[in-house]
């Protein structure tokens, strides 16, 4: 006798989802608690790396250990589950971030790096805050950000070797995807209203990272 195969019911299948965006809300929520205890103890700028294993692990731990870094990370992935083409915003902003590294390793200067950073993460929480996003600045956004943060990322490299080095790029595109996915997945679960918070959030994070960045 033929059976039909059973299938998860609609309460199943939402129960599912919404279990899985309570795991990425806590996820994130200790990237930030472990990001603002960094930034609290002040973590060395520059990374003494000699093998590929230190380098995977500081690679994967660098857009964390950097609040401004990782706000700017989060606020571009929920802006990037409101439109379309989130997945672009995703590919701009890691190709962004490996030209930023390259542009450093080839000792070329970007001016006022950390300013710049502050002001992306002022501007990502001002378009959480707004109803309406144009992809366009979305994605010039994503790209300006991705920029500016793989070049802040390289400057903590101490001269290191080529395999090393890429084991310490490959660390860091693992956490940044996954942290901005799960920025994406979590998006619904906030709701409007608490995007919008975290927007001001974010906003004030960046204008306090803005201030200490012109004072010192």
């Amino acid at each position: 006798m033929y059976k039909i195969p059973l299938s998860k019911s609609p309460n199943a299948r939402d129960f599912t989802e919404s279990k899985l965006e309570r795991r990425h809300i806590g996820a994130i929520a200790a990237l930030v608690l472990i990001s603002l205890l960094s930034s609290l103890s002040e973590t060395p700028d520059d990374h003494t790396i000699s093998n590929c294993w230190e380098g995977f692990l500081w690679g994967m731990a660098e857009p964390v250990i950097s609040l401004n870094c990782l706000t700017g990370i989060v606020a571009i992935g929920l802006l990037a589950a409101g439109v379309v083409r989130g997945g672009v915003m995703a590919a701009c902003f890691g190709l962004a971030a490996l030209s930023g590294m390259g542009i450093h390793l080839l000792q070329l200067n970007l001016p006022s790096v950390e300013i710049i950073i502050a002001i992306l993460a002022i501007a990502s929480g001002t378009m959480l805050v707004m109803p309406q996003h144009n992809f366009l600045i979305l994605a010039l956004l994503s790209i300006t950000a991705g920029l500016f943060q793989g070049y802040a990322h390289a400057e903590s490299i101490i001269s290191i070797e080529v395999m090393p080095l890429l084991a310490y790029i490959l660390g860091i595109t693992f956490t940044q995807f996954a942290v901005f996915m799960s920025a994406r997945e979590i998006s619904n679960a906030l709701g409007i209203s608490r995007i919008r918070i975290a927007g001001f959030a974010f906003c004030t994070i960046g204008i306090v990272f803005l201030s200490n960045s012109i004072i010192y």
